[in-house]
């Protein structure tokens, strides 16, 4: 079975961010090139063994290399990004990014041929068949198994405000859903997603990574969906909450914010506190809010004792952290209101520009 270890958790503070994108031609709709990006070309040398595709041939992944310093996620995010603009244009195709791509209708996309996907498709059937779907994923070092668990725990708090602040897939299959994040909702169709309940130990976790493989619930551990996890191989605490992002301004904010999280949990766990040990069902009520209000949002306090709304959770977080930059993300225009204001202006060519890497809008 391909479960994990225990002394996997060996680092304290090592980051890493994986990035879904889309493949999109010349006038920045969705198309089938992850075959040609992945298969067919080799990529640059900081993205070899870091490029894979995802279901749809339209959706492509980049990780970058282990961070060890904060100091230099900007430094690689940006060449990893580079890099994957560099190879999609040397064979014709342009990269974008979002939740939820508003000119992808999933009918028309392609499903990747790899067996994974393919066994994924037969399995889950319709809530995967339209799982287009695109991801930000923030990986911080923890160097103890217990205390990972423990962390991923109590960070589960905080993952409706990073989906709030990020939010930026309004629109599916062509038609304006409501929401602020349709990703989210999307994506919680399939098994094993959404708010994870808490364990009360590494060995719990593991018990449960176990049995999953071991009854082909799932056929690897990378198929626990939930919107936080402690990664077993990777010896992380995984974020996955927010919706893709264009801007890697917006990136830098998630990776500050989620890197500050961590690092502030993981001290309170080796200062002995007992932590929240929050209710799923109040966590799913305040990710409901983040998904369908985004910015205005109003969360159900971790106490459990009355409301607070984003922006004061933003002001309260930046000054107990010390980080910036989900303030800056909090106090400009969201990117599901921009997509809104591009389409309701009736330029759609300019919203698909909008989502383009280095696009020309």
């Amino acid at each position: 079975m391909d479960s994990g270890s225990a002394e996997s958790f060996a680092e304290m503070g090592t980051l890493g961010v994986e990035e879904e994108f889309y493949v999109v031609d010349d006038r920045g709709r969705p198309t089938s090139g992850t075959d040609a990006l992945v298969y067919e070309r080799d990529p640059p040398e900081i993205l070899d063994g870091r490029l894979d595709h995802e279901l749809f041939k339209c959706v492509i992944e980049t990780q970058t290399p282990k961070i060890d310093d904060l100091a230099d996620a900007r430094d690689q995010l940006l060449a990893v990004r580079s890099a994957l603009v560099d190879h999609a244009e040397a064979g014709g195709y342009r990269v974008a990014a979002a939740g939820l791509h508003p000119g992808a209708r999933w009918r028309e996309l392609e499903h990747a041929e790899k067996e994974r996907y393919r066994a994924q498709l037969d399995r889950i059937q319709y809530p995967q068949h339209r799982n287009t779907t695109a991801g930000l994923h923030v990986h911080v070092g923890v160097d103890d198994a217990d205390k990972a668990v423990w962390v991923a725990n109590e960070i589960r708090w905080y993952l409706p405000v990073m989906l709030a602040l990020s939010a930026n897939s309004p629109y599916w299959n062509g038609f304006d859903t409501g929401l602020q994040s349709a990703r989210a909702r999307i994506f919680e169709a399939l098994p094993n997603t959404g708010m994870p309940t808490d364990f009360d130990s590494y060995d719990d976790f593991a018990r449960f990574e176990e049995t999953m493989l071991r009854t082909e619930s799932i056929n690897d551990r990378g198929e626990l969906w939930y919107d936080v996890r402690p990664h077993t191989g990777h010896g992380t605490v995984e974020v996955r909450t927010p919706d893709g992002q264009a801007d890697p301004d917006r990136v830098l904010a998630f990776v500050e914010y989620v890197h500050a999280l961590v690092e502030d949990l993981a001290a309170r766990y080796e200062d002995g506190e007992s932590g929240f040990r929050h209710r799923r069902e109040l966590l799913d009520e305040n990710k409901w809010r983040a998904m369908r209000y985004g910015h205005d949002a109003a969360f159900i306090g971790r106490d459990g004792d009355g409301e607070v709304g984003l922006g004061e959770v933003v002001d309260r977080e930046c000054d107990r952290l010390g980080v910036s930059g989900i303030r800056e993300l909090y106090d400009s225009e969201s990117g599901a209101a921009r997509q809104r204001r591009l389409r309701e202006a009736g330029d759609v060519e300019a919203l698909f520009e909008s989502l383009v890497l280095g696009g020309r809008a």
